[in-house]
């Protein structure tokens, strides 16, 4: 998963990434609330947004009233140190799906992290399943088949999102991003070695390649059990 936590505040935001990277989320970081309007503008395939409010050039309020008003429906996370209840009634109208004050436990903001994101796909619990893949990334647990699949951090990134979004077509590059966000070096064949490893942990039908364009997890038959996902 993907995260844009738009904080001007270094240190803080540092942390933030530190601590959710042991889960498996990829965090780009913006200080600036016109630099973070011109990416969510620009289509970067984030996942979720963590949204200071007190951001210089362009407000979190303005930026997410923006968003809105554009149709964008990323999910936005605001974390703020304005704690007063007209503050909060201000962001949840402007369009917030959740709103955690500082200073706040690094465990709160995971666990609101993962209820938003689970709201978002249309989840009962955080367990993805499909074709005998079974993914819980509260615990940071795969099976295949009913058994035990030990995956890298990578991986096991890679494989949450094709089973978050099964039947979307995913390109390179997109994958390149979800995976390394913008401050890492990516090697050009990163990708394709990543669904190498998944395919001969797991199944070698379970990610197609559509050539020229990318990779994709086929939806699951329509005869079978819909799992956990909300009607």
């Amino acid at each position: 998963m993907r995260i844009l936590l738009v904080e001007d505040d270094p240190s803080l935001a540092s942390g933030i990434r530190l601590a959710l990277k042991p889960e498996h989320y990829t965090v780009d970081i913006l200080g600036d609330g016109i630099e973070a309007l011109n990416a969510l503008r620009d289509e970067e395939p984030f996942d979720a947004v963590i949204l200071d409010l007190g951001l210089p050039r362009l407000d979190g309020i303005d930026l997410l009233t923006r968003l809105r008003r554009g149709g964008h429906r990323v999910p936005v996370l605001v974390l703020t140190a304005r704690d007063g209840i007209e503050q909060r009634i201000q962001g949840l109208d402007a369009g917030a799906d959740d709103y955690l004050t500082k200073p706040f436990e690094v465990d709160e903001l995971k666990a609101r992290l993962r209820a938003l994101l689970r709201r978002s796909q249309g989840l009962v619990s955080s367990e993805l399943r499909h074709r005998g893949v079974v993914l819980d990334p509260e615990n940071r647990r795969v099976t295949y088949q009913g058994q035990p699949v030990t995956l890298s951090r990578r991986e096991f990134t890679l494989l949450q999102e094709f089973l978050s979004h099964p039947g979307h077509a995913f390109t390179r590059d997109t994958l390149a991003r979800l995976l390394y966000g913008w401050d890492e070096d990516v090697e050009s064949n990163a990708i394709e070695v990543h669904v190498h490893h998944l395919r001969k942990k797991l199944a070698p039908e379970l990610i197609r390649t559509l050539r020229g364009i990318g990779y994709i997890m086929d939806k699951a038959p329509a005869d079978e059990a819909p799992g956990n996902r909300i009607p």
